[in-house]
């Protein structure tokens, strides 16, 4: 039996996904109705979504205490949005939380090898609340 056969006999949802030039997993998904471009990225800690996106899909956010770190930058100001819906594909998730940060050095570094932007990166809070499983060789995940 294979990989696919076995995690959607048991009600797993497979989600396609693209490699960049980066290396990194890109997929499309909705954040309360409205389309966006995430990245795949199981060293983030929690899924976030760019500052300046948060109008774009209608997040109502408050003050956070954490300060964000990462692809490069250090001690970021962020907010906080959450109970948001997430759609991927025909699966759909109602409490959704992201943390909103500013992703302009991700995009530049997105850019400069020719990829579109992106609006979020999906972590491990989010993987591993829905268990997903990654299948590298198949360009794809699973989420239960």
């Amino acid at each position: 039996m294979q990989l696919r056969q076995f995690l959607e006999a048991k009600g797993f949802y497979r989600i396609p996904l693209k490699k960049l030039n980066t290396g990194h997993y890109l997929f499309s998904a909705l954040i309360n109705s409205v389309q966006g471009n995430f990245i795949l990225d199981t060293g983030a800690s929690n899924s976030c979504v760019g500052l300046t996106d948060s109008s774009y899909f209608s997040l109502i956010s408050e003050e956070s205490l954490v300060k964000a770190a990462g692809a490069g930058a250090i001690n970021m100001e962020t907010m906080l949005s959450r109970k948001n819906k997430f759609t991927i594909g025909k699966w759909k998730v109602q409490n959704m939380d992201f943390v909103l940060f500013d992703l302009s050095h991700v995009n530049e570094a997105l850019e400069q090898v020719e990829e579109e932007s992106i609006h979020g990166i999906i972590g491990a809070d989010f993987l591993k609340s829905h268990r997903a499983v990654i299948d590298y060789g198949r360009n794809c995940f699973y989420v239960l």
